[in-house]
Parts: C-alpha cells; sequence; structure tokens
C-alpha cells in the first residue's frame, strides 16, 4: 500500500543576521503549513535561521551562540510537523553549514554540507569545514535523504543518500540568480534524480542581499528527472507538494507552469535586488538624476516598480551643453511614471569652480577636467539632497560604462546603489523596451537618439568609445568568457580597438572599487566575483 507525504517548501526572503525576524517567519510558516496545508514536513533554505551569506558574521562567537539559541526555540515552538531548517553548527573540530531535521522538540538528526562552494561569489572554505557523511531519515515512516546546495551538483552525497535507501532527497538552497542558472539548476537536479531513481525538492531562497539576488525557483523533479512543479520566482510562498511513495516508485503529480523569458527575469531580478536594499537597509526612498538618457530612464522606472513613485525623488540639473530634447525627455519620462522631479541648474555652481579653480588652471587648455567638473556638481547635489531627505542616491552607470571607466568618479559614480552595474549598454535599450510594453514610460525619442554624456559640444558616447554593439562583445569575451587579447582578436575584432578596451578595463580598477554596489547579473561581475589587483602590469 501506498504511503502518502505532504513536503511545504518554505520559499521565504530572509535578511541576514535578523535571527529574531528570521525565526518568528519560521515560526508562522511552519504553523500555516501544519494548519493551512496539513503538512507533514516543511523545508526551509540553506543557513535559514541566520540568512545567507552571513559571511564574516560567521566569525564571531557571539553570532554562533545566538543562532544556536535561535534553533533551540525553533525546536520548541512548532509540534507536529517535521522542520528542515539550515543553520550554523559549532563542533570541536570547526564549524559545519548544516541542517536539522526536528519534531515535537527534538532533533531527529543532522546534515552538514560536503561540498563547500569558493569560487565566485562563495567562500564557504574561509567558514565551514566540509561534513563527511550522509544522513538519511525517517519521516512518517519514509526513509529521506539530505543535501545541501553545492551537495547537488557532485555526484557523491545523492549517491550516498540512495544507497542508504531514501526514497525522497531533501535540499535546501541559497542559490543566487544569473542570468541561466535556472536552466542550469534543472539540469542538474535531473541527472542526480534520474541517476539514483530518487525525486528531489530543491528549496530556495528568495531576495536581495547587497548585491547578490536569490531569484526563487524552487521546484521538485521526479525519480526519472522530469520537472514536476515549480513555487514560482521573485516572491516568497509556501509550496505544497503531495507524494506517493509505494514499494516500487515515488509519484509527484505535474503542475502546468509558465517560465518568465529573458527580458522578464532580468528585470524582475534588478526590481526585487534594488527594493530588498532599500527595504532592508531602512531607506525611506531614493533619489536619482535624470539626463533625458536611457539609463537614467531606465533606473528610474526600475525604482518606480521597486517603491512606488511616492518614495522616488527625480533631480534634473542641466548645465549649458545639456540639449532641449534632454529637458524634455526627462520630464516625458517622469511625468509617465508618476514621479516628482525638481530642476536644479548647475550653472551658477559650474562658474563658482571654475573661479576657484583658475589660478590653478592658467596656461592650462580646457580638457576633460572640466567636463568632470560638471559631473562632480550633480554629485554634491545629489549627496545635500540625500542628507537633507535621507533618501539613499541610486547612480545610473552601466556595465558597459563602468568596465572602460567611461564615469566620473566622485561625479556621477557618487551614490549609494547602482541598479544597473552590471547590465551591458545595449542590454539597457532592450529592458527599457522590455519596460514600455508593460506601461508607457520611457519616450521614443530616449531610446533612439544616440548616447551622450552632454560635458562638452556634440558630444557623443561613441567619440571616445566603440559602438555599444561592438564594446559589449568584447567585455563579453573578455570579462565573462574570460578569453585573452589575441584570442579575441582571432575572432575578428579589430586589434587596435581590443588592446585599447582591455587597457581601459585595467585602468578603471581603481575606480570600481570606490564606487556603490549594484545588482549581480553574471558570472564575473563587478564586484565579489572580481578580484584583480589593482596595482598590475599583466596586458593580456
Amino acid at each position: 500500500m501506498a504511503k502518502k507525504l505532504r513536503v511545504v517548501i518554505a520559499q521565504l526572503n530572509l535578511l541576514v543576521g535578523d535571527l529574531a525576524g528570521n525565526l518568528q517567519k519560521h515560526i508562522q510558516a511552519a504553523k500555516t503549513a501544519r494548519d493551512q496545508y496539513q503538512a507533514d514536513l516543511i523545508v526551509f533554505p540553506e543557513l535559514s535561521l541566520t540568512g545567507y551569506p552571513p559571511e564574516d558574521w560567521l566569525l564571531r562567537k557571539s553570532f554562533i551562540d545566538a543562532a544556536h539559541h535561535s534553533l533551540q526555540q525553533l525546536k520548541d515552538a512548532v509540534p507536529d510537523i517535521y522542520c528542515v531548517v539550515g543553520h550554523p553548527h559549532a563542533t570541536e573540530a570547526g564549524l559545519l553549514n548544516a541542517c536539522s531535521l526536528i519534531y515535537n522538540g527534538t532533533i531527529l538528526g543532522r546534515y552538514a554540507k560536503q561540498h563547500l562552494p569558493n569560487y565566485d561569489v562563495f567562500d564557504e572554505y574561509r567558514y565551514f569545514i566540509p561534513g563527511n557523511a550522509s544522513c538519511v531519515l525517517p519521516v512518517r515512516g519514509i526513509p529521506v535523504g539530505f543535501v545541501i546546495c553545492e551537495d547537488l551538483w557532485q555526484p557523491g552525497p545523492a549517491q550516498q543518500a540512495a544507497t542508504q535507501g531514501a526514497r525522497l532527497i531533501i535540499s535546501p538552497n541559497a542559490s543566487p540568480f544569473e542570468s541561466d542558472k535556472h536552466e542550469r539548476r534543472v539540469a542538474v537536479l535531473a541527472k542526480r534524480a534520474k541517476l539514483n531513481r530518487l525525486p528531489i525538492v530543491y528549496a530556495n531562497q528568495v531576495g536581495g542581499q547587497d548585491e547578490l539576488v536569490f531569484d526563487g525557483g524552487s521546484m521538485v523533479v521526479d525519480e526519472s528527472g522530469r520537472l514536476r512543479q515549480i513555487a514560482g520566482f521573485y516572491s516568497e510562498v509556501l509550496h505544497p507538494v503531495d507524494f506517493d511513495i509505494s514499494s516500487t516508485e515515488t509519484k509527484v503529480d505535474y503542475l502546468p507552469f509558465q517560465l518568465p523569458n529573458e527580458d522578464e527575469k532580468l528585470y524582475k531580478t534588478l526590481v526585487l535586488g534594488l527594493r530588498d536594499y532599500v527595504e532592508k537597509n531602512r531607506f525611506p526612498g531614493v533619489l536619482l538624476g535624470v539626463s533625458g538618457g536611457i539609463d537614467s530612464a531606465l533606473a528610474l522606472a526600475l525604482a518606480v516598480d521597486a517603491l512606488g513613485p511616492k518614495r522616488v525623488g527625480a533631480v534634473c540639473m542641466p548645465s549649458r551643453y545639456t540639449a532641449d530634447l534632454s529637458k524634455e525627455d526627462a520630464q516625458r519620462v517622469t511625468q509617465n511614471l508618476g514621479v516628482e522631479m525638481q530642476t536644479i541648474d548647475i550653472e551658477t555652481v559650474y562658474k563658482s569652480f571654475l573661479s576657484s579653480l583658475a589660478p590653478a588652471f592658467t596656461g592650462k587648455n580646457a580638457d576633460v577636467t572640466e567636463e568632470n567638473l560638471q559631473s562632480r556638481c550633480r554629485g554634491v547635489l545629489l549627496m545635500a539632497l540625500s542628507n537633507k531627505s535621507g533618501r539613499i542616491v541610486l547612480t545610473t552607470g552601466n556595465r558597459s560604462e563602468l568596465a572602460v571607466g567611461y564615469a566620473t568618479i566622485y561625479g556621477d559614480m557618487a551614490g549609494g546603489f547602482d541598479v544597473l552595474k552590471d547590465l551591458p549598454k545595449t542590454r539597457v535599450y532592450q529592458l527599457a523596451r522590455y519596460r514600455n510594453q508593460l506601461s508607457p514610460a520611457i519616450p521614443e525619442s530616449t531610446l533612439t537618439r544616440a548616447p551622450t554624456a552632454e560635458l562638452a559640444p556634440n558630444q557623443k558616447d561613441e567619440d571616445s568609445l566603440p559602438p555599444y554593439s561592438i564594446l559589449d562583445k568584447i567585455l563579453d569575451l573578455y570579462l565573462n568568457q574570460e578569453k585573452g587579447l589575441e584570442e579575441i582578436i582571432a575572432l575578428g575584432f579589430e586589434k587596435e580597438t581590443v588592446e585599447k578596451i582591455i587597457r581601459l578595463i585595467a585602468r578603471s580598477e581603481y575606480k570600481r572599487r570606490q564606487a556603490p554596489i549594484g545588482v549581480r547579473l553574471n558570472y564575473k561581475s563587478f564586484g565579489k566575483d572580481r578580484r584583480f589587483p589593482i596595482t598590475s602590469g599583466f596586458k593580456g
């Protein structure tokens, strides 16, 4: 006779270090799973009690002690439902990244993550020692195996659970978004499930944490490796899953689902990352300069979609070089999005700077110095408004500009968060058009005119850079695919252009170290992924 097991996946948005708040979310979710869904088991994400990644809080004994206390409180708070909860576990040998199965005030068993990721944004060997044993425990008489996140990407842990008689694998995860990550997750789960003839419950967290965004995408694959259910993306959810387990097979129903397309994924990732950074750091709202250009227009739309128009302030700061069309487009985009815009002309401030610097500049021709002064005037004004209002300044630089240093340090780089930091310029246009499909926002003239910083007469970005369609391809090859100078040239790009781009990337490293953080979208983003020396003589 087949046995039935109802599992609830708790796809939660947790705050790193908020042990009390996270504990209450666990308790409420467990009670809802038990009382509303009549669940046998609820599964929380990796390190769910502390939030992920706790980083160097894990080196503090007080933090580990507090996490242990939260585990004890949870253990006693919700009877009559099995709970799989993620937490750090201290041993004499070192700290473990663990999950515990608790029921009716008792810890029935504990699994320690065996494969610790130590690449890209992950530094788990800095904090944890690897586990060395599998864990299979009975839940309502059904043997259930446990693996944590990276363990699924290696063959051993799932095989161990199968060998020990598991009929189902539970996997708590904290897997951040990358543009093709969901497809890779599905492929890995399918491979593990099919090889071991075991269904897998994959519980991932959701929400923004500094530059990382966790997109959720919790799911279930059956024992043949077929994707059967998805809990959804970008929002908290308690997702119940029913298993029918006989002596020969484990069945799980198929529920139809629709996957977001690439533009929708990118846009929602940016919105969630921005919203959670503002909310979790308790800023009352955001401020940004609107220039009439594409970057500030898209950043404004993202801010409005994340926070609502009343919490977004727009500031237009024209100079002597600002075209009338730019001012008109800035007005149009703010009106379309329902945002109040104030205008502060920078001419008086700019003249004051020039006057003060005139003795030092005597005999020297005007150059990029005077251009950058305009940008720095704007940065000072925005930061003053930020101080008065408490709102954080959003910078609007994109990945293409930051890569080659086409930005003014202490000018348009001044601020607290850069929502477009990992978005190439060509994708900025693509996402702007996607946003306009949802509702009218960004003027067509903003989308079609040549990009310009408007810091000099008739200035265009392509005066200093190759066309963005070429630049972004070179940047993808060099930064994301990690191809060298000669490899890129061999693909048909001009030698002089490639050498210039690579030189600019290296020269701009010091700028990027002082830039605000932003949402991570890609492998090797400008943040935790990239750890190249500022002072370096390598040129390829």
